[in-house]
């Protein structure tokens, strides 16, 4: 794989960090429910090292992954990090023995989850840090998230931290963000049938902050869409691929981070950025967020 055809590059506001487009998510490299060690550590370490080699300069993890787990198996796999490499991170929730996700939220819980990440990938100081609001991928809910981003900048002047980002938020969680720091990449649930954020998309597009969505392929329900298995079968490519591929060229701010714990998969997801689709598929699979808001999706 050649690095420049994973979807060409992007830069980080106001920052040296420059990524290609097309990343990973470490998430699927946990055990089922994103909790424990996975079946295969030497599997997971080998797609990390695979990814890498493909060129992928942009991988996404949290230690609340595990916990623990994905930031231990990035290091196993990847440290002392290749020159170029961009962690980043994200805060917010902990992971009690029953593996439920609670959040974590105060400054001190921010603080002590910084460290985590910072012991477990074994790194002085975090690239980029996302404050993830807990509650709902599909509605993120209002509320302000001033104390939590104060808190990241705090650490940022500590130089714990070198960047910062927000997740599972709304535009005007954004906007309170940004009064407080300079953010660097938002982090929502978008996809091409949950097209909750095109406005906030394009506004961020105009400020030339990077939009990362997680569930890029639907989450743990995969994406499902006659309309996007007819357009992947005429284009002789993986439904998965052609929703990759439209993600890309949706904006040029979009940051894709398709998680995976298979080599076949992975190989699949790199690919998907070499492959452009006309104006008219393009079309055809802008109508599918339609589709699915008929459904009831």
């Amino acid at each position: 794989m050649n690095p420049t055809s994973l979807g060409g590059t992007f830069t980080f506001p106001g920052t040296a960090l420059t990524v290609h487009r097309m990343g990973y998510g470490a998430m699927q490299l946990a055990g089922p429910g994103v909790f424990g060690p996975p079946k295969d550590p030497d599997a997971a370490v080998a797609v990390l090292r695979a990814a890498v080699a493909a060129g992928v300069n942009h991988i996404d993890t949290s230690d609340f992954y595990g916990p623990h787990v994905t930031n231990q198996l990035i290091r196993q796999a990847l440290h002392p990090y290749p020159k170029g490499l961009v962690i980043v991170t994200k805060l917010g929730a902990v992971r009690p023995p029953d593996g439920s996700w609670r959040a974590a939220t105060s400054a001190p819980e921010l603080t002590a989850a910084v460290h985590d990440n910072l012991r477990n990938l074994g790194l002085d100081a975090l690239d980029i840090v996302n404050y993830r609001a807990m509650g709902s991928i599909h509605a993120p809910a209002e509320g302000s998230i001033a104390e939590q981003v104060t808190a990241l900048a705090e650490l940022q002047r500590q130089g714990l931290i070198r960047h910062i980002g927000v997740s599972n938020v709304t535009a005007a969680q954004v906007a309170e963000a940004r009064s407080i720091t300079e953010i660097v990449c938002v982090q929502n649930c978008y996809n091409v049938a949950l097209r909750g954020d095109d406005a906030l998309v394009a506004e961020l597009a105009r400020q030339g902050i990077a939009y990362v969505p997680f569930f890029p392929l639907g989450g743990f329900t995969p994406l499902q869409s006659s309309t996007l298995t007819a357009v992947a079968r005429r284009l002789g490519v993986q439904p998965m691929q052609a929703a990759l591929a439209w993600l890309l060229q949706r904006s040029p701010n979009l940051l894709l981070i398709p998680g995976t714990s298979s080599l076949a998969h992975l190989r699949e997801n790199l690919a998907a950025a070499q492959l452009r689709l006309d104006p008219a598929t393009l079309a055809e699979l802008d109508r599918i967020a339609g589709e699915a808001t008929a459904a009831g999706h």
